[in-house]
């Protein structure tokens, strides 16, 4: 067979003197001083200061989320949060509350262990307990009361066929608890928001006390699926939020969205945002990249990002 004859022709430098050239000025520019961002000062205000972030990346996303929330406010489309429960542990509720009160967040959905802290944050205040330490001696997540409201609960949720959230937030407003304000669940059965609990067996402390029914649970649960999934049919020129929740928010998300479209509903324009501190699978795929053509994923810490959602919320709408 005859070998290739190579004479060393990959090794002369190759001739630029064919490069085309073209003048600057008739380039197309994806960055120019229209979009850099201008130095205001603290008197200027909020307004100024969110008109003042450059019109880059994950700052003009973080401005479109917002014009589109304001936007589905006025038009009295639904704003929907999924939450983790790391929002509620970083003493977030008190944001999300204020823009309940304000009709801006129509409904609520969250994880397990959300629905946990936020019942425990009414009752004393305080939640998040130290696992390393609890779990040495198998104290972890041994709290009584909690097991005993979420079973009382679930039982209500299902005879009354108002769902495992809207029970919970019931029986905080019946027990009095003392730090109710602070509960989102509390505050969904208050104004009649719906706020939605969505389990999985297994993952949630309560779920290792003998007083707990996983049947119970599961259906309670599945009520709030039912009521979540109504919340989606309508969620055509809406936004919906996940704020958090890496696996369980955006499973279900997309289990909802599946059923109202068989159904024959139709939602198709609506804006999806993931916010967390780290970017996941199934919320960049399940939420932002399936169901819609304008998700947007802001990456960042959720103390320092929701308030900052929040207050460039009402900057926008003038409140």
């Amino acid at each position: 067979m005859a070998q290739c004859d190579r004479k060393n022709n990959f090794s002369k430098p190759l001739d630029l003197q064919r490069v085309k050239t073209y003048f600057i000025k008739e380039r197309k520019n994806l960055s120019n001083i229209n979009l850099f961002s201008k130095p205001v000062l603290p008197a200027d205000g909020i307004h100024a200061f969110f008109e003042s972030l450059p019109e880059f990346l994950a700052s003009a996303n973080f401005r479109k989320i917002i014009d589109a929330i304001a936007r589905a406010y006025q038009n009295k489309r639904p704003v929907v949060m999924a939450l983790g429960a790391h929002v509620i542990k970083c003493g977030l509720s008190p944001l999300i509350i204020d823009l309940m009160k304000r009709n801006i967040v129509t409904a609520l959905a969250m994880n397990g262990a959300a629905a946990i802290h936020d019942y425990e944050i009414s009752l004393i205040g305080a939640t998040s307990e130290d696992v390393a330490a609890g779990l040495k001696d198998g104290s972890f997540g041994m709290a009584k009361e909690t097991a005993e409201a979420f079973q009382i609960a679930t039982a209500r949720g299902i005879k009354e066929n108002i769902g495992l959230g809207r029970a919970l937030g019931n029986r905080i407003l019946e027990e009095k608890n003392t730090y109710t304000d602070f509960s989102l669940l509390a505050w969904g059965a208050q104004r009649d928001i719906p706020t939605t609990v969505h389990v999985a067996l297994g993952t949630d402390t309560i779920h290792m006390h003998p007083n707990i029914s996983g049947k119970d649970l599961g259906e309670s649960s599945h009520i709030d699926f039912k009521i979540l999934a109504s919340v989606v049919s309508e969620l055509e020129g809406g936004v919906w939020l996940n704020i958090g929740s890496a696996v369980i928010m955006p499973e279900v998300f997309l289990k909802a969205i599946c059923v109202v479209r068989n159904i024959g509903h139709t939602v198709e324009n609506f804006v999806t945002a993931n916010m967390d501190m780290i970017q996941h699978y199934r919320p960049r795929t399940n939420v932002l990249k399936r169901p819609t053509q304008h998700g947007y994923e802001i990456t960042g810490h959720h103390e320092i990002m929701l308030p900052l959602l929040r207050i460039g919320i009402l900057s926008k709408l003038g409140m």
